[in-house]
């Protein structure tokens, strides 16, 4: 197994790709109409959109494009929401906010696949479908209406029976499910990169290895100061998800970081690729301890998983993940672990979308629970419109000051704490 995490902080990921440009770190001063830290998918695609529009821009990243969550999740462009529906959230935030919130995530998706084949990103994209199979007679009738209420706002989504969810995963046992056919996968490092790229061809300048110490009020902007230079700016984004703490305390103590573990087996035979998912999808299914797979474009296994906390973690989960991803596609010889890694995620209460008003002109923008490659490529996109003037009220997104979650000291270990329990419920709603 080579530890990937372990060993240089970095993913898969980065260890196959192709498309590395070194970029200089940040010298001296700059003036420009946004300042962007973090050169994850949301600043990268808030870069891009934004320089296309004629807007001085320029992305700050700390270590390298993609180190963060971007470089560190398993490559799935989902677009929909984890855990929430849009007959719920239109209950939520009401039919015009919440209509627009719902279409906001619908095309996200398009934009990743449509911003690949623009700017010609070489990132092994495969757009055939996401597929969420149902554990449990509850979880689908969860599935169903899920399905149901994107089909009415057409959407390409069916409905799966049992046969034939075991036909699009090759794995029996699953109760059915849906699919929504614009979903896909990507190698989220070359992606980003890919990005990065077109953002600079645009007019943006990207820095690495240029760690933003303090960002500060000056006149009617802002100047971000780093080791070896500074930035004004009359706008600034915070975009570092889970990864940028010390930069405002108060956005710690509004989402819960969630540490996720991703392991990458050795190419499979060809015969037991051709089994499972033949046409290339990937695959989340509905149990609390969530369970999914694809396959790289080196016919890898790809899963992931969160972690109970004690001694040996780095080196226990990633085999406890490595034996389940054998158990539930009914491996009878499981092919070697070849690399593991780890990264942490952002997770909002409400599992929605956020920007986060820090002051004027100051934003900090929140999308992935389990959705970071299209939402917040998408959020990049109405992101360049602020830049350009729109209020931030108007934007398709929840937008309002921080929201510290109550006894957050205490919620921040909850999804860990309790994984046992909920593996626990998970196999009760099997067998019953």
């Amino acid at each position: 197994m080579i530890d990937v995490a372990g060993s240089s902080g970095l993913s898969l990921w980065h260890a196959v790709g192709r498309n590395r440009r070194e970029r200089p770190a940040l010298e001296g001063p700059l003036d420009v109409d946004l300042g962007i830290v973090g050169g994850g998918f949301l600043g990268l695609s808030t870069a891009l959109h934004t320089a296309e529009k004629g807007i001085s821009v320029v992305v700050l990243e700390a270590e390298l494009i993609a180190w963060g969550a971007t470089g560190r999740n398993a490559g799935f462009v989902v677009p929909n929401f984890a855990k929430r529906d849009p007959d719920d959230i239109i209950a939520q935030l009401g039919p015009e906010r919440g209509e627009r919130l719902v279409d906001f995530a619908a095309g996200s998706a398009d934009l990743v696949f449509d911003l690949i084949k623009r700017h010609a990103i070489e990132c092994d994209a495969v757009q055939s479908g996401w597929i969420q199979p149902a554990h449990s007679p509850a979880a689908l009738q969860k599935t169903r209406s899920r399905a149901e209420q994107w089909a009415r706002r057409g959407r390409p989504t069916v409905g799966l029976d049992s046969q034939a969810v075991e036909e699009l995963t090759g794995v029996r046992g699953y109760l059915g499910g849906w699919m929504d056919r614009l979903g896909g996968v990507l190698n989220p490092v070359e992606y980003a990169r890919g990005l990065a790229d077109a953002a600079e061809k645009a007019g943006a300048r990207i820095f690495e290895h240029t760690r933003v110490a303090s960002i500060g009020r000056t006149g009617d902007g802002w100047v971000l100061k780093t080791a070896s230079g500074s930035v004004r700016a009359g706008k600034v984004l915070i975009a570092t998800n889970a990864y940028g703490g010390h930069l405002e305390r108060t956005l710690q103590r509004t989402y819960i970081p969630l540490k996720i573990f991703q392991i990458a087996t050795a190419p499979l035979p060809r015969e037991v690729r051709t089994r499972l998912l033949p046409g290339g999808q990937g695959v989340g299914d509905t149990r609390r301890n969530l369970f999914t797979f694809r396959f790289d474009s080196g016919n890898r296994l790809i899963t992931g998983g969160m972690h109970v906390f004690g001694p040996g973690a780095d080196t226990r989960v990633p085999r406890a993940i490595w034996r389940r991803l054998a158990k539930q596609l009914h491996l009878q010889e499981i092919p070697p672990l070849e690399y593991s890694w780890s990264g942490m995620a952002a997770v909002e209460p409400d599992f929605l979308p956020h920007l986060v008003d820090l002051g004027p002109g100051l934003i900090a923008g929140f999308a992935c629970n389990g959705r970071g490659i299209a939402m917040t490529t998408a959020m990049g996109k109405v992101l360049a419109d602020w830049a350009d003037g729109t209020k931030p009220q108007d934007l398709p997104l929840p937008f309002g000051p921080p929201s510290p979650i109550p006894f957050r000291s205490l919620m921040r270990h909850a999804p860990n704490v309790l994984l046992p329990w909920s593996m626990l419920r998970d196999r009760l709603d099997e067998a019953g």
